[in-house]
């Protein structure tokens, strides 16, 4: 049995005449036009394709579906393979700060630091996550229940007493100051508010 291997022909590329390494089957009907036209060369059932010459450098080929590939009669069954050429891949962009927040506060995930009027703040790892999540999101108010879900994650036990804790450490060690821009919202929660000449 022969295997075929097909490859999109190229638009100016001519019809291949019998006797050269191309052959275009007979019975493919003449509608097709050139540029659905294949090239089809028939490889030997245990020969093994130069693939690489032929493909992007990307490129992955593999068996075609049996109802994909033309049946000819009186010729052997043929076996197609679809080639799978990568995308185009953009020019990856120039790295950006990690850092975010705003000119009072300033949070750098990559090296777990936080900055309060560029002095750096001792903080463990829960009052650094409970710091960028309020920061992420400014002026909006958080539950006692949102911050230990979102914060502490689902499986801690405990209850809003822990953030109220929480709170008054980073309060304490963003200074007298600073200290008012983590705001009570009474019955609530908490919530971000850097001064306005920040």
């Amino acid at each position: 049995m022969t295997n075929l291997r097909t490859l999109a022909a190229s638009p100016s590329a001519a019809p291949a005449t019998v006797g050269s390494s191309a052959v275009v089957p007979t019975g493919v009907p003449a509608a097709v036009g050139a540029a659905h036209r294949h090239r089809l060369r028939a490889v030997a059932p245990d020969e093994v394709p130069p693939v690489a010459e032929l493909l992007h450098s990307g490129a992955t080929w593999l068996p075609a579906p049996p109802h994909t590939v033309p049946n000819l009669p009186g010729q052997p069954p043929m076996v197609g393979y679809l080639v799978l050429v990568p995308a185009e891949q953009p020019a990856p962009e120039a790295p950006t700060a990690a850092t975010h927040g705003d000119a009072l506060v300033r949070i750098d995930p990559e090296q777990r630091t936080a900055r309060v009027a560029d002095r750096l703040l001792d903080l463990t790892y829960l009052e650094f996550e409970l710091l960028a999540h309020l920061v992420a999101h400014p002026h909006r108010v958080h539950t006692r229940d949102q911050l230990v879900t979102t914060v502490w994650g689902y499986g801690h036990v405990g209850d809003g007493r822990t953030v109220d804790v929480h709170v008054a450490r980073l309060r304490r060690k963003m200074g007298a100051e600073h200290r008012a821009s983590i705001v009570t919202v009474r019955r609530v929660g908490y919530k971000y508010a850097p001064p306005i000449g920040f």
